[in-house]
């Protein structure tokens, strides 16, 4: 029987790109299925992570809050057992509701059951990038039993969200399904990026994006793995669709794609995130389903940690005053904050233009500092890769003192802080800056420290 509210799927990388996807410019032809998604549904062409660190971007997925206002702001921090979730929220509204893959918000692994936020149906794990290899799934169901799943990682775990959607199906309740996956993020203890064995080599050399290319990292050894993986995890959307086609559930699903952050491979700092560059931040999000519908673009900047209120807004499910966000529906955003943690305390605020960045150098592990120095602008129109950092331009300054109030106020409303900003020509900056001032380097293969 049809559900009167619609299903709700979110379909979940770890560290994809935005400029993998065919839809977005990528001329390797690595998506079709969710450049066919976006032909049908809404494509957000300007998607900004709330931060490039695994552990609070999915925080916010979770919950619509800010990483700093779930607590989640670094890695090796669970999520509270009592935090507003999807599947709290979701499951009290009478959804069914799964989990399935990668959580990377608990304590220990088998996840606890009080901290798997609320979901019915669980089989994840922890960090799964430790409980598995790319031919070896294991993940624990919600008793804390080990299962293991057959296949190419990315494949072994569709299967099994095909395998939660057809018996879902067969209920009156509408359900919610967040699918997990851990590709394309590198395999932590090779340090490499292990792509199906079909296409293990079929990208060996291929095209890279400007920042990539240019600046000195892994790209080169790495991105033909990186580009196996995200062609096999979309071949395993395409089953996902393909499925919901099958159930006759098509009308009835909204389908949401997007990644936690992307990857930089080594060019900004020494790992492939925890930068406020495109690189780091920018990811695919597509929505495919009920008021998403007719291949729209939306050029405007939206954060993910509008995820959260979409879902919610979709399912017909009163939206709760804890959120940070909005329904993409109404995206009326003119710009938007991004947190940086863990390797530094920093913020940044893209506009469709700008990118403006400021660190706190001295701040350590803190979630948050009292006070920031300016560190980085771009024009993203001029340089959509930012290899030219403007902050010490004296023709940019109106413009940077206009960002910087727009950043303040965006920190007074989400953070609830007034910290101040010490403008660029006013300090010397005292932390890492391997690409200050590009324009003005030579790029001759040595890391730019």
């Amino acid at each position: 029987m049809r559900p009167n509210r619609p299903n709700v799927i979110v379909f979940f990388t770890d560290q994809q790109r935005w400029d993998t996807v065919g839809a977005a410019g990528c001329p390797l032809g690595l998506t079709p299925n969710l450049d066919l998604m976006a032909r049908r549904g809404t494509m957000f062409d300007a998607a900004c992570t709330t931060n490039p660190v695994c552990a609070p971007a999915r925080a916010a997925m979770q919950t619509g809050m800010f990483p700093t206002n779930t607590g989640v702001f670094r890695n090796n921090v669970s999520l509270p057992t009592d935090a507003p979730t999807l599947g709290r929220l979701f499951g009290a509204a009478g959804y069914q509701t799964a989990y399935i893959g990668k959580w990377h918000l608990g304590s220990a692994d088998p996840v606890p059951a009080e901290e798997q936020a609320g979901y019915q149906y669980w089989l994840a794990s922890n960090l799964l990038e430790f409980t598995s290899d790319a031919y070896r799934t294991v993940v624990s169901d919600g008793n804390g039993e080990p299962v293991f799943l057959p296949g190419y990682r990315p494949d072994a775990l569709t299967d099994a969200a095909i395998r939660y959607v057809t018996r879902a199906s067969e209920d009156d309740r509408p359900f919610l399904l967040f699918l997990s996956l851990i590709e394309p993020h590198h395999q932590n203890e090779h340090d490499d990026y292990p792509a199906p064995e079909v296409y293990r080599d079929t990208y060996t050399g291929a095209w890279l994006p400007p920042d990539l290319a240019s600046l000195p990292g892994t790209a080169h050894q790495h991105a033909a793995g990186y580009y196996g993986q995200i062609k096999r995890v979309d071949e395993c959307l395409g089953r996902l669709r393909d499925a919901l086609v099958s159930l006759d559930l098509t009308d009835d699903t909204l389908l949401l794609y997007t990644s936690d952050h992307g990857s930089h491979f080594k060019t900004r700092n020494g790992e492939y995130k925890r930068s406020p560059h495109d690189g780091s931040v920018r990811v695919p999000l597509v929505v495919e389903g009920p008021g998403y519908r007719g291949g729209a673009r939306v050029t405007t900047p939206v954060s993910t940690v509008d995820v959260v209120p979409t879902l919610l807004d979709a399912a017909e499910i009163p939206l709760p005053d804890h959120l940070d966000g909005a329904p993409l529906r109404e995206s009326r955003r003119e710009a938007v904050l991004i947190q940086v943690s863990e390797s530094e305390v920093g913020r940044a605020l893209r506009t469709n233009r700008w990118k403006y960045y400021v660190h706190a150098p001295d701040a350590g592990d803190a979630p948050a500092a009292d006070a920031y120095t300016e560190r980085a602008l771009y024009d993203l129109q001029a340089d959509p890769y930012e290899l030219d950092n403007l902050i010490d331009s004296a023709g940019h300054q109106e413009i940077t003192s206009d960002l910087r109030a727009r950043l303040l106020q965006e920190i007074a409303t989400v953070e609830g802080r007034s910290p101040t900003i010490t403008p660029y020509p006013d300090v010397r900056d005292r932390g890492r800056f391997p690409e200050t001032t590009v324009r003005r380097l030579k790029l001759d293969g040595r890391r730019l420290e």
